[in-house]
């Protein structure tokens, strides 16, 4: 490690072998904590190289517990966090509205290392139990229509930077690997990014792969649709700029999707929001996330009728019941 952190001292870039083989001494943790947090630095100081995130990502995928889900057309809906912006926990609301429509989804996540709540976080608090059993997973989607993949269950380079990533309290590019490293590989996906340039670098990448996507970034900088901004979404038709006007939706303030100050004060409002009683801005930007997500499963679909189907789901409880199904399997 001291010869691969003194290159990119001198500012030199990792190949793709390269990057995957620090990955993958990384998981065999064969590195230090000081090493390791001297390593994740470097990405924080310049932009990550699409070779790099390539190599980063490769290791992980061939290291991962995987899940057979090929069955199910699911789709994972996720963000890189790290956004710095304290939101409510909208892609795993999203996840449950777009899984009480019927829509199958494999939901990615972990601990929050930079905000208050991750998607872990939460399904802990309510009482979910992480596993990376392949039947379990299948049960729950049978059930609930959604199920939960933590991360660590399945990566263990993850696992293994856990502690230093907790103790840096930052993001790093581990937060860019995780939506792109869904180990049952999802159909569909509906990712996020904190920098527009970070949402390139997926597109990069997934536009040559057989699945179905969209990349979003808020211009104002969140990792998802916030209806704060315009927002930049990326396909596999190419790059587009849309605003909220441009789908029937006002604009609304950043302090109306303020996730609190801890993991029970953003549990409150997500369940606030699952039994109908979210704000309407808290409502507005869940269900437009929920249509986009829709939208990518079915390209057919336009988006008012995506619209009206999360609707259904949220304001008849059927989100609400997915998630009830699924922490009381």
């Amino acid at each position: 490690m001291k010869d691969i952190l003194n290159d990119l001292y001198q500012h030199k870039r990792l190949t793709q072998s390269q990057a995957k083989e620090v990955l993958i001494n990384i998981a065999s943790e064969k590195y230090n904590d000081a090493h390791l947090a001297s390593f994740m630095t470097v990405f924080m100081m310049r932009p990550i190289t699409v070779e790099e995130l390539s190599g980063f990502r490769n290791a992980l995928k061939e290291l991962a517990i995987k899940v057979d889900f090929s069955d199910y057309n699911t789709i994972d809906i996720v963000g890189t966090g790290g956004d710095g912006k304290d939101t409510f926990n909208i892609s795993t609301l999203t996840s449950f509205i777009v899984a009480g429509t019927g829509q199958k989804v494999a939901k990615h996540g972990n601990y929050s290392v930079s905000s208050k709540s991750g998607s872990s976080d939460m399904l802990e608090s309510f009482g979910y139990e992480f596993t990376n059993d392949e039947n379990t997973l299948k049960e729950h989607l049978e059930k609930a229509n959604i199920c939960f993949l933590h991360a660590p269950k399945f990566h263990p380079a993850m696992k293994a930077v856990g502690p230093t990533r907790k103790a840096l309290k930052l993001k790093t590019f581990f937060n860019i690997l995780g939506p792109l490293v869904n180990p049952s590989s999802p159909q569909n996906q509906l990712l996020g990014t904190f920098n527009v340039e970070v949402a390139r670098l997926y597109n990069y990448i997934l536009q040559e792969e057989n699945t179905n996507y969209g990349i979003v970034h808020a211009l104002d900088g969140y990792d998802e649709i916030s209806l704060t901004s315009g927002f930049k979404l990326f396909t596999k038709n190419g790059e587009q700029l849309i605003n909220p006007e441009d789908f029937g939706q006002k604009r609304i303030e950043q302090s109306e999707i303020f996730g609190g100050n801890s993991v029970a004060d953003a549990a409150k409002i997500f369940k606030d929001i699952l039994e109908g009683n979210g704000t309407d801005s808290q409502n507005s930007v869940v269900l437009t996330n929920a249509a986009f997500a829709l939208q990518i499963v079915d390209s057919n679909k336009n988006f008012e009728t995506a619209f009206e189907e999360a609707k259904d789901s949220l304001f008849g409880l059927k989100a609400k019941q997915t998630l009830k199904k699924l922490i009381t399997n």
